[in-house]
């Protein structure tokens, strides 16, 4: 084989190995079995099959709706989610680093939680080397539809993310947060913090 073919083989199969690094066959089986189930009313039987495939999904757990998830080979390792969770349809989860759920966690529809990003780079191109955050929920948080979790951040126990919120700090425990960038609206009653 000649150079410039041994060098334009070795550039296809580089662009190959790129374009297919995100592909996982386990995780496309997962998502061709839960298309066959009910978008509602089998959450259930969709956890178990998450379960199936290598996910850590606690008892009593529901994944509503198909999930968009990503991330390289290590993804199966980077999804936690404890006992007693909701997780609705259409939400997108960044498995580039660790996602933690704790118990009776709720993910309304479409929320997004990340985990990567990029750091900022010449004016040539801003979007950097890649940088990997975990997110941790804690227990009994509540994740309102269309809400944005950037990486790195912790949602406190019993929080509440209002819908549309994009999550830029970290969130107190047994607070709302609500906005874009989200500020924290309230202090949530029974937490013995309240305002008087």
């Amino acid at each position: 084989m000649s150079n410039s073919l041994a060098a334009k083989f070795a550039k296809w199969v580089e662009a190959f190995r790129r374009e297919t690094d995100q592909l996982h066959p386990k995780l496309q089986s997962l998502f061709l079995a839960s298309a066959l189930l009910p978008r509602r009313n089998a959450g259930e039987k969709r956890a178990s099959l998450y379960r199936l495939v290598g996910f850590r999904i606690g008892q009593g757990t529901v994944i509503e709706g198909g999930q968009r998830i990503t991330g390289d080979l290590g993804l199966f390792a980077n999804l936690i989610v404890g006992s007693h969770c909701q997780l609705d349809a259409d939400c997108v989860l960044d498995l580039e680093e660790r996602i933690t759920l704790g118990d009776s966690v709720t993910v309304g529809p479409g929320v997004m939680i990340l985990t990567s990003t990029h750091e900022l780079a010449s004016k040539e191109r801003r979007a950097g080397p890649v940088v990997r955050s975990p997110v941790t929920i804690g227990k009994g948080a509540w994740l309102g539809a269309r809400s944005t979790i950037l990486p790195g951040l912790t949602v406190g126990e019993g929080a509440i993310v209002n819908p549309g919120a994009v999550v830029t700090k970290d969130v107190a425990p047994h607070t709302r947060v609500g906005g874009s960038p989200a500020v924290q609206i309230e202090v949530l009653a029974g937490t013995g913090h309240e305002e008087a």
